[in-house]
């Protein structure tokens, strides 16, 4: 699989979309998810002109990054562990998944002790599944006042990750949902929420549609993961 070739075509499926729904491709940024995908296959994508990278796992990731270009960007978009938080902060400029009041009120603690101003994304759950992490969009709205009291996180938008579905329309209600939800917030409590992060291989373009500003693209770009090898 050429990684430039494949990028080439995921900046253009960006590029119409935004085309397509009246907006700047300017406002779009693509995140290279390299999640299981080795160095050497993250340094491809560098010579292609990606410079914005996001990981999943802070283990993979403080053995990844020092391998590449410092001055690359990188978004971490998986599950956030607690004890995983003050390795995570000098790794990246954003976080997409604060996903529950405990985890915001844990960063903020790390951060004031580390002297950090960690920016952040809100995961919401928006179809209410069990097996997803997230805030209920009900329960941030009622937590919202709590979490920006929180002085040190710069709360930027929001982040989700809808379940999977095959039909079109399915997958846009989701990011219609996140988008309204970002707008309610935003009138509501004064506050600036510009980014969404929403959309991911198999449905980028309706994301970017629906008004994604981070879309989180691997499989299309690295290929099919590389499972780690059970001993």
């Amino acid at each position: 699989m050429d990684i430039a070739e494949s990028l080439e075509r995921v900046r253009e499926r960006v590029a119409h979309a935004a085309a397509k729904s009246g907006r700047s491709v300017d406002d779009i940024e693509l995140v290279a998810i390299t999640k299981t995908h080795p160095a050497d296959k993250v340094r491809e994508a560098i010579e292609a002109g990606q410079t914005l990278f996001g990981e999943s796992r802070v283990q993979e990731a403080r053995a990844k990054i020092p391998e590449l270009p410092s001055n690359l960007r990188w978004h971490f978009v998986g599950h956030l562990q607690k004890n995983k938080i003050r390795h995570a902060l000098p790794l990246f400029e954003m976080i997409h998944s604060v996903d529950s009041l405990g985890l915001a009120q844990e960063v903020n603690r790390i951060a004031e002790e580390e002297g950090m101003h960690p920016r952040i994304l809100l995961e919401v759950n928006v179809a209410g599944e069990g097996s997803k992490f997230g805030f209920a969009s009900d329960k941030l709205r009622e937590q919202m006042e709590e979490v920006l009291a929180l002085p040190r996180l710069s709360i930027l938008g929001l982040m989700t990750i809808p379940p999977l579905a095959e039909e079109v329309k399915v997958l846009r209600k989701y990011f219609v949902q996140l988008r309204e939800l970002r707008d309610r917030l935003q009138t509501e409590f004064r506050v600036d929420l510009a980014h969404l992060s929403m959309g991911m291989t198999q449905d980028y373009p309706i994301a970017v549609e629906e008004g994604a500003t981070l879309v989180r693209v691997g499989t299309a770009i690295f290929g099919e993961r590389t499972r780690p090898k059970h001993e």
